[in-house]
C-alpha cells in the first residue's frame, strides 16, 4: 500500500494528460479541454504569449477555486505549466481573481 501512496502523483498526471487528450466530452474544473489546450501556450515558459480569447472564454466558464487547488500541486510543472503563469491567467484575461487562492 506505501508503493501506491508514491504512486498517486503520477497516476493523476496521467489522468490529466488523457483527459486533456481526449474530446471536449472531458472537462477539469468546469474546463473543457479545448479550453485547457488554448490556456496551454499562456503558460509554458520562458516566454508565454497573451491568452488567447478562446482561453478566455474558457476560462470565465471555469471553476476558479477547482483550478485554484492546482495552484501547489506538483502536476503543472509535470505537464510544462508554470503554475505562477497560470495564477496571471484570470487577470490576464480581465477576469476577477478567487480570493484566498
Amino acid at each position: 500500500m506505501e508503493k501506491m501512496k508514491g504512486l498517486q502523483p503520477l497516476i493523476l498526471a496521467m489522468v490529466m494528460v488523457m483527459a486533456i487528450a481526449t474530446t471536449d466530452a472531458q472537462s477539469i474544473c468546469n474546463m473543457p479541454a479545448s479550453g485547457l489546450m488554448a490556456c496551454k501556450p499562456a503558460v509554458t515558459p520562458p516566454n508565454p504569449p497573451p491568452p488567447t480569447s478562446t482561453c478566455c472564454s474558457a476560462l470565465s466558464h471555469a471553476d476558479m477555486r477547482c483550478l485554484c487547488s492546482y495552484k501547489n500541486s506538483k502536476l503543472l510543472p509535470s505537464l510544462g505549466i508554470d503554475p505562477n503563469l497560470a495564477m496571471k491567467l484570470p487577470s490576464l484575461c480581465k477576469l476577477p481573481h478567487p480570493a484566498n487562492c
